[in-house]
């Protein structure tokens, strides 16, 4: 490719984007964008970037190591409603993540 002017064949190739399949990238929506679209199809709902998170380990969806772990094992975090969680659950199917 460096050469180019050297070149005595050229190769012409078209490539449709449309037709690529996403990137990793492409496929994966951050917290706001996920709150955004749980609170317009929901009717104003709101949800915790904790929720989206139990959710999101819920479906595999593992970003990175957690190193934020609590102390002592007996330590109590507020679980994720049904409704909410079907809302996020529409959110990230929406963002093609699962």
């Amino acid at each position: 490719m460096s050469k180019l002017h050297e070149a005595k064949h050229h190769v012409n190739v078209t490539v449709d984007m449309d037709e690529m399949d996403l990137t990793s990238a492409e496929s994966k929506a951050t917290y706001e964008e996920i709150k955004k679209y749980v609170a317009v199809h929901n009717d104003g709902m709101k949800v915790s970037n904790l929720y989206i998170a139990q959710v999101q380990a819920k479906y595999g969806i593992i970003e990175r190591e957690n190193y934020n772990l609590p102390k002592s094992e007996d330590t109590k975090h507020p679980q994720c409603p049904k409704e909410k969680e079907d809302a996020i659950v529409d959110a990230l199917r929406f963002f093609r993540m699962i």
